[in-house]
Parts: structure tokens; C-alpha cells; sequence
């Protein structure tokens, strides 16, 4: 009986496949610290970029340094890699911004962890240890934090000062200042309410970037009917989503016999008469201006142009949507109650022209905080980058308006918490100590990977920072346009907050998830049934 409780004993289907221990504990570090190394070029004011090229038959070109971006276009197998896939989102979900730095940590984390489990350390005490660290690592940084919420001349140059940080280390870097100016006067109009969907950005391509601009109110991709108005004061909006092409003959699967071309034009007729019929339903809602997302087809349109009515065919679900939300009206797609449907409202719709396009100017909308940035350039690659860009930065500033907190970039906060947890790690006795020394280890790898990606000496630049930091200059960091070290403040190198707390606590339970794993256990592949009933 002994000998057969020896033998190893397979429970899973056949095909599942087991890591165990060590082995488990290996693949995983592996995964992330490889995702980690792939993103970490990117990171800082310096860092380069990368081209991800789509498969398939279009093989659309992506040239960006977004690490959420980048992360989401890679296809990872390694469920380690996954987490901090999805972290890297999250933080791009929440706050707009830190999904490189946020994944980086990670990395470095589990990188320092690889090392003292290599020591015979437990992964328990290591996690112990780390808890204890990122709770004072936490502590110090609301300590640093600045907020001249009350003061808004001040806070009017930290929005302008983090627009800035934000956008330095992204392809705006060399148009900063106007971006940084647009992006304020956007989140500006919000009026604290963060609801960035009131913010409309249009890429067009032409011109150069500094062509981009700020456009009070909204603009529409899209044509209005032949023969109809151009320009509408005092505009009654019905935004719509119904078809509008019941002028065709649509039966499906079954035929119509007639015995003359006459009764085919009866049923010609007959459609006629019911889209005639559903247009003045339309009309009876006192409206001069019809938007509806589906098509509309010559003859409704044809009348409309008669009511002396503009309409406006295709606006997509997202413009649609958008319009509603910014012209106060609701979408509607039954007519027979007038009085039910919220009309849209607005001043003035007039065509406008933004290089050889033509586009429709809603202006005086209900919404007032509502405003287009259009974008201009000379690829699309680089709009595509810079609304990416763009929109980090409006996430960051719809943030720091909510929590008004700030704190000091280039690498700063990480050596005033690196600074704390190596205090605290000297006090505590026992092994959590060493871990506590390797989450501050982590914490400086930050600036370090920063003067990398920049060129510098990065091991006589981080050490001049922490000299810095221990003779109590803690407003101190990398200046990477000198590359030496130099007061945050005075340079206005300034970064929210919020985004700084989340890249702190994402990371340190990503890497806390990741190292608690013992044991991989993965399905059985499905197996290929050939197909007996092909369709």
C-alpha cells in the first residue's frame, strides 16, 4: 500500500498541464519582468517609441510610447503577463495616465523578489514586509502633496504644469505649451463636473501640429442634404435613430406576383406613402433640423429639403450620442408623441470648412461646457498619437480638478518615498527588513530607467539625487533637458497626485497578487472536431 501512495498521481484531464512550486513561481516572474522590460524604453521625457504593426490584410502601422497602447496591442500567453496587461489598463481607466511607470514597478518589484526568494526568503514575509513599506511609501507622499485647490491663480499653473509633465514624455512634447494651453481651457470649460465626454476631438489631416486649435461648441463630421438649408439660427434639434429608407421595396425571402408593371408601381406607391407619411409624423415635432444616425434616402430627403428643413444622414452612434448629451435633447426613434420626445437646442448650425473637408458647426449648444480640439498633422499616424496624448492629458487635468492635490515629478516622489521605506526598513528588525529595503530598491529604479532612456549616467545622476534627498532637499528630481539634478519646483515639473498614489498601490498589489502563486494549472486544450455538417 505504501508503495502505491507513492506513486505520482494525475487528476487532471488529460492534456491539462501543471506547474508546481518553484517552477510556477519562475514562469510568472518571467512573464511580467519581460512585459516590464518591454514597455521600460518608453518610460520618462526621453523614452523612444515603438512601431506595432496589425496583422491581418491592412496591417495598420501604430508608432506610439503609450504603454497601455502598446500592452493592448500584444497578445501575451503568460498569465502572469496578463495581470499586469490588465493593470496597465485599469490605471489607463482611472486616471488617464502612469500606465508605463505603473507596469515598470510591477516588474522591478518582482524582479527584487526573484532575489530573495533565490535566499531562501518566504514569499509571506517578503509581502509582510512590502505592505508595511508601501503603507509608509503612501504616507509620505500625501505628506509631500501640495494643493492650492483654494488658490485658483496657482492652481491655474499646476493644471498648466502637469498639462505640461503629462505631455513631455509623449510626441507633443516639442508643442507642449500650446497643447498643454488647449487641454486647460477644455477641462477649464468642465467646470469641475470631469465629464470628458462634452470634450469632442476631430482628427484632420493637413497642416502642421501647432495648426491644432480649441473650438467653442461642437462640430460634426458629416454632409447635410442636397437642397436643403445651409445655416440655421434658433435651431430645434430631433436627433433620431430610424430607418429612412422604406422607399425600397425590402420583402425578403418571398416573391410578389403581379400580372402588370402597373401593380408594381402600386407598391411603389404605397411606400411612397408611408415614408411620406412618417416624414410629417417627423415634422409635427416643430423642428428644423433632423440628425438621425441611419441613412436617409432621396425621397425623405427630398421632402425635408421641401419643409425647408435641415437633415443630416449617418451621424455615428458615438456622434449621435455625444450630440444628444451636449444639445440636451434625447435620441428618439418612434414619432407618434410629440410631446414625450426632448428636443435638442442650439444657436446656430452653419457648415464650416477645416482643410478640404467640410464640417457642421453646432454653436451655442445647450451644454455650454461642450467643446471640439481639432487636430492637425501630417500623417496619421502622428494624429492618431497625438489624440492619444491629448487625451492622457485630459484625464490627468479631469483628475487633479477633482483631487486638487499635487506633487513633484522627474523621479522626486520615488526617492522621497525610497528615502522613508529605507528609514523605516533600518528601524525594523527581522527579515521584512530586506524586503522593505527591496520595495525602495524598486521605487529607485524609476529615476534610474528615467536617465537611461535619456542617455545620462544614470548611476552618478540617481546618486546625486539621493544625496539630495538626505540632506533634506525632497523638492529635488532629474532635470532631463541639463541632465543633473534639479529643484522640481522652480522647474514646474508638477504631476497629480492621484495618478502617483495609483501607480504606487496598483503596482504593489499586482506584484503582491503575482507572488502569492504556488501553482499553474492550465485546461486541457479543446480538441478539433471535424466538421460533418458543414453550412
Amino acid at each position: 500500500m505504501a508503495s502505491l501512495s507513492m506513486a505520482p498521481m494525475n487528476i487532471f484531464r488529460q492534456g491539462a498541464d501543471e506547474e508546481k512550486a518553484e517552477t510556477a513561481r519562475l514562469s510568472s516572474f518571467i512573464g511580467a519582468i519581460a512585459i516590464g522590460d518591454l514597455v521600460k524604453s518608453t518610460l520618462g521625457p526621453k523614452g523612444m517609441d515603438k512601431i506595432l504593426l496589425g496583422g491581418g490584410r491592412d496591417s495598420q502601422v501604430t508608432v506610439t510610447n503609450d504603454g497601455a497602447t502598446i500592452l493592448k496591442a500584444i497578445g501575451v500567453d503568460n498569465p502572469a503577463a496578463k495581470v499586469l496587461v490588465d493593470m496597465s489598463k485599469v490605471q489607463d481607466d482611472e486616471v488617464g495616465d502612469g500606465t508605463t511607470s505603473v507596469t515598470v514597478l510591477a516588474a522591478e518589484l518582482l524582479r527584487e523578489a526573484e532575489l530573495l526568494i533565490a535566499k531562501k526568503i518566504h514569499p509571506q514575509i517578503i509581502i509582510s514586509g512590502w505592505r508595511k513599506a508601501t503603507q509608509a511609501a503612501r504616507d509620505a507622499l500625501r505628506e509631500a502633496a501640495v494643493d492650492h485647490g483654494n488658490d485658483e491663480q496657482k492652481f491655474q499653473v499646476d493644471l498648466m504644469n502637469i498639462a505640461r509633465t503629462t505631455l513631455s514624455s509623449k510626441l507633443l512634447t516639442h508643442h507642449k505649451d500650446h497643447f498643454a494651453r488647449l487641454a486647460v481651457e477644455a477641462v477649464m470649460r468642465l467646470k469641475g463636473s470631469g465629464n470628458l465626454e462634452a470634450i469632442h476631438v476631430i482628427k484632420k489631416l493637413g497642416g502642421s501640429m501647432t495648426d491644432s486649435y480649441l473650438d467653442e461648441g461642437f462640430l460634426l463630421d458629416k454632409r447635410i442634404g442636397v437642397n436643403q438649408p445651409k445655416r440655421i439660427e434658433n435651431a430645434n434639434i430631433l436627433i433620431a435613430n430610424t430607418g429612412m429608407d422604406t422607399d425600397k421595396i425590402k420583402i425578403f425571402g418571398s416573391r410578389v406576383r403581379v400580372d402588370s408593371t402597373a401593380k408594381v408601381a402600386e407598391i411603389e406607391m404605397a411606400e411612397k406613402e408611408k415614408m411620406k407619411e412618417k416624414v410629417e409624423r417627423i415634422l409635427k415635432h416643430g423642428i428644423n433640423c433632423f440628425i438621425n444616425r441611419q441613412l436617409i434616402y432621396n425621397y425623405p430627403e427630398q421632402l425635408f429639403a421641401g419643409a425647408g428643413v435641415m437633415a443630416i444622414e449617418h451621424a455615428d452612434f458615438a456622434g449621435v450620442e455625444r450630440l444628444a448629451l451636449v444639445t440636451g435633447g434625447e435620441i428618439a426613434s418612434t414619432f407618434d408623441h410629440p410631446e414625450l420626445v426632448k428636443l435638442g437646442h442650439c444657436k446656430l448650425i452653419e457648415e464650416v470648412m477645416i482643410g478640404e473637408d467640410m464640417l457642421i458647426h453646432f454653436s451655442g449648444v445647450d451644454m455650454g461646457e461642450a467643446c471640439t480640439i481639432v487636430l492637425r498633422g501630417a500623417t496619421q499616424q502622428i494624429l492618431d498619437e497625438a489624440e492619444r496624448s491629448l487625451h492622457d492629458a485630459l484625464c490627468v487635468l479631469a483628475q487633479t480638478v477633482k483631487e486638487t492635490r499635487t506633487v513633484y515629478g522627474g523621479g522626486c516622489s520615488e526617492m522621497l518615498m525610497a528615502k522613508v521605506v529605507t528609514d523605516l526598513a533600518n528601524r525594523t528588525p527581522g527579515k521584512e527588513a530586506v524586503a522593505m529595503e527591496s520595495f525602495a530598491k524598486a521605487l529607485r529604479m524609476l529615476p534610474t530607467i528615467i536617465a537611461d532612456n535619456a542617455g545620462y549616467d544614470s548611476a552618478e545622476l540617481v546618486s546625486q539625487l539621493r544625496a539630495a534627498h538626505q540632506d533634506n532637499k525632497i523638492t529635488f528630481g532629474l532635470d532631463m533637458t541639463q541632465g543633473c539634478v534639479g529643484d522640481m519646483a522652480a522647474l514646474g515639473i508638477t504631476e497629480s497626485f492621484q495618478v502617483k498614489r495609483q501607480v504606487l498601490l496598483s503596482a504593489a498589489e499586482a506584484a503582491e497578487m503575482i507572488l502569492r502563486v504556488d501553482n499553474i494549472i492550465k485546461a486541457a486544450p479543446r480538441k478539433r472536431v471535424p466538421d460533418h455538417h458543414p453550412c
